[in-house]
């Protein structure tokens, strides 16, 4: 269910030297306010929640998701270059799921990886703070990154409608709006970085956890499985 080939190219995808560059601009500014946190003597447990949940999950995790999780596969959707691999003796899930493994590899190096540096140079190891806000990261990223794709294959508008859906949605309603908080990632991901942190520690989730594993579960498989057959739509339509 994994091809290197169809791995290599997107890598190839996600961190060409324009897209690189955008993927790193949101990880340096929360390390920068990381470090000034620390340097400026004000770093806690109290800032560092604060900073991780309302910038890094909040934020800085979706639009990661988009940038990366649509960059996957909607350029070959968009060029018509996508007809040239699915020309190929492979199966549409071994696809969907090697460019999902390589959004979520590429996800993981460019938002959880600096989530818990930048939890680690504001407060250590303190309360479990920085590895609980990087695995609550990586869970959210799945989530998003199986959201964005299947967006990709869906809609040729697909970077704009995860803009949207980070910028409004989850930047603004799933923070603010408690009906739409429960149908937030970012809030799913908090679920689990409140059962992981130090009981000295208060993280607000609108969604309990158990609920939340249900709905990132039903995210990811469905998202995953609707994108494989999207996937096939297209294979048909090539055809025809």
């Amino acid at each position: 269910m994994y091809d290197p080939t169809v791995a290599r190219l997107t890598y190839r995808a996600l961190l060409g030297r324009r897209r690189a560059l955008i993927l790193c601009a949101l990880p340096a500014l929360l390390l920068a306010i990381a470090v000034l946190v620390r340097v400026t003597g004000v770093a806690d447990d109290n800032v560092a929640t604060n900073l991780l949940g309302g910038f890094a999950l909040a934020t800085l995790v979706p639009l990661i998701g988009v940038i990366v999780g649509t960059g996957a596969i909607g350029p070959e959707i968009d060029d018509g270059s996508i007809v040239y691999l699915l020309s190929k003796p492979l199966k549409r899930s071994t696809i969907i799921l090697t460019k999902l493994t390589v959004a979520v590899g590429v996800t993981f190096l460019f938002a959880a990886l600096p989530v818990l540096l930048a939890g680690l140079i504001m407060v250590g190891g303190s309360q479990q703070i920085a590895v609980a806000y990087a695995i609550g990261t990586v869970v959210a990223s799945v989530a998003y990154c199986t959201l964005f794709l299947l967006i990709g294959t869906i809609s040729r508008n697909a970077v704009i409608i995860g803009l949207v859906y980070a910028l409004v949605w989850e930047a603004l309603f799933g923070s603010f709006v408690p009906g739409a908080r429960t149908l937030s990632v970012q809030q799913w991901g908090l679920a689990l970085v409140d059962r992981l942190v130090g009981s000295g520690v208060e993280v607000t989730s609108a969604v309990a956890l158990p609920t939340a594993a249900v709905l990132l579960a039903v995210v990811t498989v469905g998202g995953t499985w609707y994108a494989v057959e999207r996937l096939k739509v297209l294979t048909l339509a090539g055809e025809e």
